[in-house]
């Protein structure tokens, strides 16, 4: 490994991107990519900024001498992200047989409550001296759009035609089928638009990190 490997091996276990990493140093992208791609080197404060940063020795950013210090012995963020969207799966799963099985208020609640904690061993992951966040981030958000949406948004159209069964007869976890087709439609047009919506911005971001030249 040379200066450049050590430092993209170094950002990769730290769980940032190369913007992240410039804002930290008080670089540009740009340069933290020359750094990465060994089209250039950085200079000596640069060096000891980094060293500051990721909590190893100036020896083992310029020659390999000393190890990186434990980041490889860190709990992942990506675990407490794949365990957080299970969780959300199970609230959404449960909330809607529930409904199905008994067409009580409460279906919405547990449904929502275990997404709640779901959400929080997610955003565990990321306050603590975890690796690899930006990369649990995206696993986490592109199928967490679709399951986290889906029980406060049928809440809100079905609410949309009227009180007549009283605003706590309208919580359901799903679209009720006694909504009007437009209600019922305009549903299902918002929510495909906005999770897909979502998931293209966060794969774009993530093909620009990727290939920081397809950016330029």
């Amino acid at each position: 490994m040379n200066i450049a490997d050590r430092i993209q091996h170094l950002r990769k276990c730290k769980g940032i991107s190369q913007e992240e990493l410039a804002d930290k140093i008080g670089v540009s992208r740009q340069a933290v990519s020359k750094w990465e791609s060994e089209q250039s080197t950085p200079d000596l404060d640069k060096i000891l900024l980094l060293s500051d940063y990721f909590q190893t020795t100036t020896d083992y950013l310029l020659k390999g001498i000393e190890p990186v210090k434990d980041l490889e012995k860190k709990w992942s963020a990506a675990v407490f992200s794949a365990i957080g969207t299970v969780l959300n799966a199970i609230g959404l799963i449960s909330s809607i047989i529930i409904w199905i099985e008994r067409q009580m208020v409460y279906a919405v609640g547990i449904g929502l409550i275990l997404m709640l904690l779901g959400t929080g061993v997610f955003l565990i992951g990321q306050f603590m001296d975890t690796t690899d966040k930006s990369r649990a981030r995206r696993l986490f958000v592109l199928p967490n759009v679709w399951i986290l949406l889906f029980i406060p948004l049928s809440c809100c159209f079905n609410s949309l035609d009227g009180l007549a069964g009283g605003f706590f007869g309208r919580l359901a976890p799903i679209p009720l089928l006694e909504n009007s087709f437009q209600t019922f439609a305009l549903y299902w047009v918002i929510y495909i638009t906005v999770c897909i919506a979502v998931d293209i911005i966060i794969l774009k971001k993530t093909r620009r990190e990727s290939h920081p030249t397809l950016g330029r």
